[in-house]
């Protein structure tokens, strides 16, 4: 049965939106009269066009959630199931518990299509932006293989560290970015407000200034009458890059040479083989077959020429090469997990492979990005006291000069 989203007056003339089940809006209208309700608009949930020129009350394209909420919502759902709840229940319960209206509207919509017939992953494909691929596939094999439950508590674990991870890495980055902020910031106010006072005096020494001197005077007047245009041009500067880097072939060289540049290219490897090996482990784990699995696991990773070599290598699996042999023709995957996933593939403990592998790239991707922030820290403290005193060298030199010749 369709689900509906609707708005309608009370009546004291007060605004109501909520969802309805039945079979035609002209159903959904009847009901709301029998609740005192005028309706005023009623739309099917998961709508991607209506015939009328109104807008949409609710697009399934448009619905993005939270890692957060989807974590909580997929433990619901993986609680409600393993207590032997039928599904549209468990979903109606699910529905029922969401404290946003959008996230309502999308769980109703997706039992509407559970109870017309549709699996579970076929009703989620419906959100796309919510329910990614590997998220759906999980589902899929779940369902086939009939242990739902089991697939939807690892989906819950998997999102919630996942959640977990980028929480830790925001909180660890938020140090630097604010050192970063005041250093420019304090450089910038000191070479506008502090320098120009200072520096103006030395107009009516009468004697050529020291190169540095002469030097932190152009920066400052530079910044006085073109900071503003300068900051703008950096502005569509950053703006023409992040469009230039769109297009599809510039994108696929540089994210091949991202990959190897240094401290960089290491945060890049791994980032995106610890989050290959996770996806791999779960899928994995849910008896999704190896080559949709590598398929699924190369479509999750964020740099394109990853994507392209881990392609590669399924379709050498799927000619008849090791896992293990394919994977490492790219060089970019590390040895350690290479050598956990032949000894995977000769024991027949793969899976149980795949998951230490994902655990020791979780742990490896922590310690990189912990000692590339110690790396970073002392270098931008550094920077930043070489350039405060050069502004103070600079502004010393012509008074000691002066000094000097006033006493000889």
């Amino acid at each position: 049965m369709p689900a509906f989203a609707y708005k309608a007056l009370d009546s004291r003339g007060k605004n109501k939106n909520g969802v309805l089940e039945g079979d035609t809006p002209r159903q959904i209208r009847q009901q709301l009269r029998e609740k005192s309700l005028i309706p005023v608009e009623v739309n099917q949930v998961a709508q991607e066009k209506t015939q009328s020129a109104k807008p949409k009350l609710f697009s399934s394209r448009s619905t993005k959630i939270s890692v957060a909420d989807l974590s909580l919502l997929t433990r619901q759902l993986a609680t409600l199931i393993e207590s032997a709840l039928p599904i549209e229940e468990a979903l109606l319960a699910v529905a029922e518990q969401c404290e946003k209206p959008k996230h309502k509207n999308m769980m109703m919509a997706v039992r509407s299509r559970v109870v017309e017939g549709h699996p579970l992953a076929k009703a989620m494909s419906d959100f796309p932006r919510v329910f990614d691929t590997l998220y759906r596939a999980m589902v899929s094999a779940g369902e086939r293989s009939g242990h739902l439950d089991t697939v939807l508590s690892r989906l819950a674990d998997y999102t919630e560290k996942r959640h977990r991870t980028s929480g830790q890495i925001s909180q660890a980055l938020i140090y630097p970015i604010v050192m970063l902020l005041v250093a420019v910031s304090v450089v910038i106010l000191l070479l506008t407000a502090v320098v120009p006072k200072i520096v103006g005096q030395f107009d009516t020494m009468g004697q050529e200034l020291p190169l540095a001197t002469r030097i932190l005077i152009g920066i400052s007047d530079f910044l006085q009458n073109y900071g503003i245009i300068a900051g703008i041009l950096i502005a569509i500067l950053i703006l023409l890059t992040n469009r230039v880097l769109q297009i599809p072939r510039i994108e696929l060289a540089w994210h091949k040479r991202l990959l190897f540049l240094p401290v960089i290219g290491k945060l890049a490897r791994g980032t995106n083989t610890a989050r290959f090996a996770q996806t791999l482990s779960i899928l994995s784990a849910s008896a999704v077959p190896l080559l949709e699995s590598m398929r699924i696991a190369g479509n999750v990773l964020e740099n394109k020429h990853l994507q392209n070599l881990v392609a590669e290598a399924a379709i050498k699996v799927k000619e008849g090469s090791s896992f293990r042999a394919a994977l490492e023709n790219t060089k970019v995957f590390p040895p350690m997990m290479m050598h956990m996933i032949a000894s995977g593939e000769r024991s027949g403990e793969l899976q149980q492979m795949l998951a230490r592998a994902a655990d020791n790239q979780e742990r490896e991707l922590e310690s990189t990005i912990s000692i590339a922030l110690k790396i970073f820290e002392p270098m931008l403290i550094v920077t930043m006291a070489a350039i405060v005193l050069f502004i103070v060298m600079a502004i010393l030199m012509p008074i000691l000069a002066l000094n000097n010749s006033v006493g000889l």
